[in-house]
C-alpha cells in the first residue's frame, strides 16, 4: 500500500522484493521452440504471446539488475527500469 509521500506503508521494501522474486521464479522459462513461436505470434499482435514472453523473461531482468547493484540506485529501481525496457523491446 502506498502512502501519499510515495513510500510504502506496512511493508518493508526488501520484503516486497522478496515476494516479487518468489513470484517470478514460479514462472517457467521458455524452451527455444516456445520462444520462437511466441515471438512470431507476438509480432502478429497476439497479446497473450507478448505477455507470456515478458513474464518468462522477468528473472533475466533481475539477474542483469544485480550486476549493477551498489552503483547508486536501489535494486528495486534497477529491476523496475529493466522491466520497462523488457516491455518496450
Amino acid at each position: 500500500m502506498l502512502r501519499n509521500d510515495g513510500r510504502t506503508s506496512g511493508y518493508d521494501e526488501s520484503n516486497i522484493l522478496s515476494i516479487y522474486l518468489k513470484e517470478i521464479n514460479r514462472i517457467p522459462l521458455l524452451t527455444e521452440e516456445e520462444e520462437l513461436d511466441l515471438a512470431i505470434r507476438a509480432k502478429a499482435g497476439d497479446e497473450f504471446a507478448r505477455k507470456r514472453m515478458i513474464e518468462s523473461n522477468l528473472r533475466f531482468v533481475v539477474n542483469v539488475s544485480k550486476k549493477y547493484q551498489n552503483r547508486g540506485l536501489p535494486l528495486s529501481d534497477l529491476i523496475n527500469e529493466g522491466n520497462i525496457g523488457l516491455m518496450t523491446a
